[in-house]
């Protein structure tokens, strides 16, 4: 008689379908650099059952907090903000230019959908750009290349007034209309992955504390800081009033097995192989060890990359803030960074979660971090 065979059963994803839908209506809503607020309500609306407190500062960076009257405070943090376009002229023929709002990349624009978000509310347009039978016809030029003074949108109106009449006006923020959708293999893909995954993971980490019932011996703070896209601005802001102990920073970083990016410079690091952990000035190396140590307990897979002066990322306002916060970065690898097709691989997403949840297990109030 032939000998039976179990299949092996599939690891069970720790993600639900409640989570996955708010990561899909998460990504899928606009919350540019400085206008941040409807993302944010969304983000604190579905952290609310998992933290025992929250708040916000001044300027929108919110915080969900587990066991507040702890005095011993640890940091788990993302940031919010998506890069985009701010309407900056409206010509008397009624199409509009504008100006970058962060890292924007000015190649991807010709032929976009986006939306102006203006008094009345949003409204669609386009980047026009000439078709290339009349770029191709100039004989004394070059083919003209998209730069930021000579991209302009196009949202049907024909003069300043009927443009006027939208509710558009100076200052409107400008934000493409791609959203979120799942390719093969695991794949995900939308606009703003960099970094509004890191707010649905950190979320998801205080989701599986509460549901866990784990009982921490210290206060958490989750934070989804805004302005990061323009310099870290809303890291520092918050850094300085909730002075942590430590910090877990998270971020996305370059997968480097794309065409076009150079692995002598950014490292090997590539989506579906776990998360990337970080050697720089401002990740603490003692908490960087513990990091690693319980990756390799837990059996979670990690990538190592090494970052110069500055890791680029909110690690750097919360390790020099107050009199010096320990604080590590582990990135997520995605692939077309500041696209409309930012790409995640879905284990990933799962394994960072995981060490993240696993390494706030681990730390404690005693958790000696002294170098010397």
């Amino acid at each position: 008689m032939a000998k039976s065979t179990k299949a092996k059963s599939k690891k069970p994803s720790i993600l639900t379908d409640h989570s996955l839908s708010f990561l899909k209506n998460y990504i899928n809503n606009a919350s540019p650099v400085g206008f941040e607020s409807s993302g944010q309500k969304l983000w604190l609306e579905y952290l609310k059952p998992y933290v025992d407190a929250h708040f916000a500062d001044p300027y929108g960076t919110a915080v969900g907090v587990v066991n507040p009257k702890a005095p011993f405070k640890i940091v788990i943090e993302a940031h919010a903000d998506e890069i985009s376009w701010f309407v900056n002229y409206i010509t008397p023929e009624g199409l509009i230019y504008l100006k970058r709002n962060g890292g924007v990349d000015h190649q991807i624009a010709p032929s976009m959908r986006v939306f102006i978000h203006g008094k009345k509310g949003p409204v669609k347009a386009v980047f026009g750009w000439p078709a290339i039978h009349t770029r191709l016809s100039n004989n004394d030029s070059k083919e003209p290349q998209p730069k930021v003074d000579n991209l302009f949108l196009d949202c049907g109106a024909r003069t300043k007034k009927e443009v006027e009449g939208l509710g558009i006006h100076i200052g409107a923020v400008v934000t493409y209309q791609e959203g979120f959708d799942e390719l093969s293999n695991n794949h995900l893909i939308g606009r703003a992955f960099d970094n509004r995954i890191g707010g649905f993971m950190i979320a998801e980490v205080a989701r599986l504390l509460k549901q866990n019932k784990k009982q921490l011996p210290y206060a958490l703070y989750v934070v989804n800081a805004v302005q990061e896209e323009i310099g870290l601005r809303g890291a520092e802001m918050i850094a300085r009033r909730i002075k942590p102990n430590m910090a877990i920073i998270t971020d996305v970083t370059h997968d480097t097995a794309t065409p076009m990016v150079n692995k002598i410079i950014e490292g090997d690091i590539v989506c579906g192989k776990g998360p990337s952990l970080a050697y720089a000035p401002a990740v603490h190396n003692k908490l960087l060890s513990i990091v690693q140590e319980t990756a390799e307990k837990k059996k979670i897979p990690v990538q190592l990359r090494t970052l110069s002066r500055s890791t680029g990322t909110d690690t750097d306002s919360f390790a020099y803030a107050n009199d010096g916060c320990p604080s590590i970065l582990i990135s997520i690898p995605l692939r077309y960074m500041h696209t409309t097709v930012e790409m995640l691989h879905r284990t990933d997403i799962e394994q960072t979660i995981q060490l993240m949840y696993e390494t706030l297990l681990v730390l404690n109030p005693k958790t000696n971090l002294s170098y010397l």
